[in-house]
This record gives C-alpha cells, sequence and structure tokens, in this order.
C-alpha cells in the first residue's frame, strides 16, 4: 500500500516546444521574478490544477488599471468589494431568526411526534366508517 501511494506522489516530468519570441518572454519573466525558468512553469502548473483549468494569463499592464482621479493606485486581484455595516448587521439578524425558526421548528416536531405517540398508546381507535360495515363480527359499540 506504501509504494502505490508512492509512486502516486513522484513528480512527472513534461515536455514541450515553444517558438523562440516565447521562450525569450519566458526567460525575461523568469529573470524579472528571480526564478527559474523551470520554476516558471511549475507555479503555472500548480495554478493550473489548483483552479481546476480555469486559468486566463493577463499581461501586468492589463490587471493593473489605475483608478480615475488617483494616480498609481491599482486594482488588486481578486476583486474586493466593500459591504455597507447595515448590509452586514440585517445578515447577522437574518441568521439569528433563521436559527430561532429551526429551534421552533424542532420543537412543533417534537410536540407533534408527542402527540403521535400519545394517539398510539390509545387501547382502540374506532372509525366512523367501521360502524356502517356489516362485517363487524357481531360486536356492538356504545358511543359515550
Amino acid at each position: 500500500m506504501g509504494s502505490a501511494n508512492a509512486d502516486k506522489n513522484k513528480n512527472k516530468t513534461i515536455s514541450f516546444r515553444v517558438n523562440e519570441d516565447a521562450f525569450e518572454t519566458l526567460r525575461e519573466i523568469a529573470e524579472e521574478r528571480d526564478i527559474s525558468l523551470s520554476a516558471v512553469f511549475r507555479e503555472y502548473v500548480d495554478t493550473l490544477v489548483a483552479h481546476e483549468g480555469a486559468v486566463q494569463l493577463v499581461p501586468d499592464h492589463e490587471v493593473q488599471k489605475t483608478q480615475s482621479g488617483d494616480d498609481d493606485i491599482t486594482d488588486s486581484f481578486p476583486p474586493t468589494v466593500t459591504v455597507p455595516k447595515g448590509f452586514v448587521r440585517e445578515h447577522e439578524r437574518l441568521e439569528l431568526e433563521t436559527e430561532h425558526l429551526r429551534e421552533q421548528l424542532e420543537e412543533h416536531k417534537q410536540y407533534l411526534n408527542h402527540l403521535q405517540d400519545q394517539l398510539d398508546e390509545e387501547e382502540e381507535i374506532i372509525h366512523l366508517e367501521d360502524l356502517d360495515r356489516p362485517e363487524t363480527d357481531g360486536q356492538s359499540f356504545r358511543l359515550e
């Protein structure tokens, strides 16, 4: 069992060809980031696997847009949204109300189960439809 797991975690080698321009661009990226060319590919593959193939390569100049009126302020990735405190409080209130309603529902279910248990413990239940049938085996019934 241990060797099968060890085989599964072995590193594999991927080989492919790129044109000279693409190679130079990748080498420049590696130099700019002060990492090896192999590390660039490993990072890309790790990102690709982590996001199940949903990765889009975007040049830095397209990601780092300046906001209107402010110089040198860049949008962060992933984007963030500021949520008003009132919205957060309303959400928390609704969560508490939901929890309370679930507790009430559980109490009602327990009460219904209790009533059903009491009903099941009664000696005998005779339905009015049964009184009209002639096959009552000669039993006589009296309403009290």
